[in-house]
């Protein structure tokens, strides 16, 4: 006799709705009544969501996209992507360690690292899922250390990306320690590196964004590498919103700040959905790192891998980048005047080290409205309230494009400027 004759006949599975208070026969609250308390506290600070479709062609001046060197939709980026989808099909199929590792993951991740200056890179699903690799399995235990082993020291800037900030997490779960220090400053940095002591032989790592994704600011990268060094610790770094837009030819804030080729005690991750135009991430760093990474990091051995047309048209944007350089400097110039022609309008605006901009706004519901006002206008601009601001104020996040012409930026600069909150 199989198992199914003895279960019950199946009946159709329904969701019945339960009252948020016990009712007369003494029935517990549904569990999840406690969400529409939870959303309308969220409407009242004015930090309602929703997400809105957004259609494949309209008159639209897009300025919220990531899309910083101008190239989602380059017909060589696009082929690319097209001739990798029918050679490889719609995903990878399976974990990089299984079946989904193909010759394009490869190619994509060597070009990487001799572009960027480091040894070695690894291709993730994600930026995200990027750096929960890089700090969850750099601080992980030793295989075979005793339970007396001195902790990791993790030390964060406090603005940190949401990203970095879930692994320092992660990291401290798994045994780590955390440090939290001002914003952009390598001496506090180096305090907290050894404000609580590095007991022998334990690690202590330095983890920074490089460019910051609210304001746009480049921190001093090379005095975090010198704090860093001088507590005998490595340097991880963040450069999603930096590689391809600072630094020669856009390799990134290590090539800005003079130290490509990487030194063996920096990694770096990056997004390839910025300026790549892609979809995905990666880390780059010496090779044991890498190694590490695939041995060890949840996040690749236990992931889809990359779809191979991501792969393939991050890999062509690369080519084009290194083939027209000046892409990135024409993103930063065009951020640039972005925020000269905003402060000319007395707006509070932040001075971009990148492609990003942002303007102050009086109150998360206002940004929201300011939004609002410039999408009708025809110009789409980014909207960041709080929990996504780290110092709780709102603002207009506007992300320059290298391939914005001088009449778009003033067009984009009038419109945000009339729409601004009475």
């Amino acid at each position: 006799m199989d198992g199914a004759a003895l279960s019950p006949p199946r009946r159709p599975w329904t969701l019945r709705s339960r009252s948020a208070g016990p009712g007369p026969s003494g029935a517990a609250p549904h569990p999840f009544s406690w969400l529409s308390q939870a959303a309308r506290a969220r409407a009242r600070s004015g930090l309602s969501r929703r997400i809105v479709p957004r259609p494949a062609a309209e008159d639209v001046l897009d300025l919220a996209g990531n899309d910083y060197l101008g190239l989602l939709r380059h017909p060589r980026v696009t082929a690319a992507a097209e001739a990798a989808l029918r050679r490889w099909g719609t995903g990878a199929g399976g974990s990089r360690l299984v079946t989904g590792d193909t010759e394009l993951h490869h190619e994509l991740e060597r070009e990487l690292a001799d572009f960027a200056g480091t040894e070695s890179a690894l291709v993730f699903s994600s930026g995200y899922t990027a750096n929960l690799a890089m700090l969850t399995a750099l601080t992980a235990r030793v295989p075979g250390a005793g339970a007396d082993a001195p902790a990791p020291l993790l030390v964060c800037d406090r603005h940190n990306h949401a990203s970095l900030i879930d692994a320092a997490r992660l990291a401290r779960a798994g045994g780590a320690r955390v440090e939290l220090f001002d914003h952009a400053d390598p001496a506090a940095a180096a305090r907290a590196l050894g404000s609580r002591g590095t007991a022998p032989g334990a690690r202590s790592l330095l983890v920074s964004d490089t460019v910051f994704s609210v304001d746009g600011d480049l921190v001093d990268t090379a005095a975090l590498h010198r704090a860093a060094r001088a507590a005998g610790g490595a340097l991880l770094l963040d450069d999603a919103h930096g590689f391809g837009v600072v630094g020669p030819g856009g390799r990134g804030a290590l090539a800005a700040a003079g130290l490509s080729p990487a030194p063996d005690d920096v990694v770096v991750s990056v997004t390839l959905s910025k300026a790549l135009a892609a979809q995905g991430g990666a880390v780059l760093g010496p090779d044991r790192v890498i190694r590490h990474l695939v041995e060890t990091a949840r996040t690749f051995i236990f992931d889809t891998g990359l779809a191979p047309a991501s792969a393939a048209a991050a890999l062509a944007a690369l080519r084009l980048l290194r083939a027209e350089p000046e892409r990135a400097r024409a993103v930063r110039e065009n951020a640039r005047l972005l925020c000269d022609g905003l402060r000319g309008h007395g707006l509070e605006a932040t001075s971009p080290d990148a492609a990003v901009v942002s303007v102050t706004a009086p109150s998360p519901d206002a940004a929201v409205r300011w939004r609002a006002r410039c999408l009708a206008a025809g110009v789409r601009v980014g909207c960041f309230r709080p929990p996504s601001v780290p110092d709780g104020r709102s603002r207009l996040r506007l992300t320059a494009r290298a391939d914005l012409t001088g009449a778009e930026v003033h067009r984009a600069v009038d419109v945000i400027a009339a729409g601004r909150p009475g």
